[in-house]
């Protein structure tokens, strides 16, 4: 018997549920990687592409002159992050968008750097989401992404496998495998891996950096 698949109908669907309690829930237990996502983003420079922006958590991190757009496949959440840029005066947020990270409507090489936190494991074709944030980054610019990568085997193995086959409702794969990452870069001439780090809480998420040619 097989995990559900994910589709963007069961994530839009999920995230309608969650964003009520979404910051509750996650706030804490995201809060190190949205941080490292944060610091490797406030190095650079330019005009920044935010994808899956959720409520909008890591907003207030990012430093204030650079040019960011987010985007959300979830309106409810989105409504959130508006709400959090309002109350926070958060000038350097240009827009939120609803808009779904495997078709982003943007032209090709439209930012200087993407910051990508907790997606991977969210959308139905992982590689496809890869491919549109190398074809929005300007060559020379950075893919910031953070992701929880799922283990190749024990007991932590074990229940994200049970978990998995409620992906549908968590809208979210538990299971997610690095060789999804490895196997597009191995395919990439453009896309060179900076750097690939574990982050709090106890190492459970990763921290991936890419440099587009």
């Amino acid at each position: 018997m097989s995990a559900p698949a994910l589709s963007n109908h069961t994530i839009q669907i999920a995230y309608e549920r969650w964003a009520p309690f979404y910051d509750a829930a996650f706030a804490a237990v995201m809060g190190p990687g949205r941080r490292a996502a944060a610091e490797a983003i406030n190095r650079l420079e330019g005009r920044v592409l935010d994808v899956g922006i959720g409520t909008g958590l890591e907003l207030p991190l990012f430093k204030r002159d650079i040019d960011l757009t987010g985007v959300d496949i979830s309106s409810s959440m989105l409504e959130i992050a508006r709400n959090r840029v309002a109350e926070l005066g958060l000038t350097h947020v240009e827009a939120l968008l609803v808009m779904d990270a495997m078709h982003l409507l943007f032209p090709d090489a439209s930012f200087d750097a993407v910051v990508v936190p907790y997606v991977l494991t969210v959308v139905p074709e992982p590689h496809r989401l890869l491919d549109e944030l190398a074809r929005v980054v300007k060559p020379g610019g950075e893919i910031v992404l953070v992701n929880h990568i799922g283990a190749t085997r024990g007991p932590v193995a074990w229940v994200e496998s049970l978990f998995g086959y409620f992906s549908h409702w968590l809208g979210w794969n538990p299971q997610f495998p690095w060789t999804i990452v490895s196997d597009w870069l191995s395919k990439r001439d453009d896309i060179v891996l900076l750097e690939r780090r574990p982050v709090a809480p106890i190492k459970l998420f990763t921290l991936i950096r890419l440099h587009r040619k």
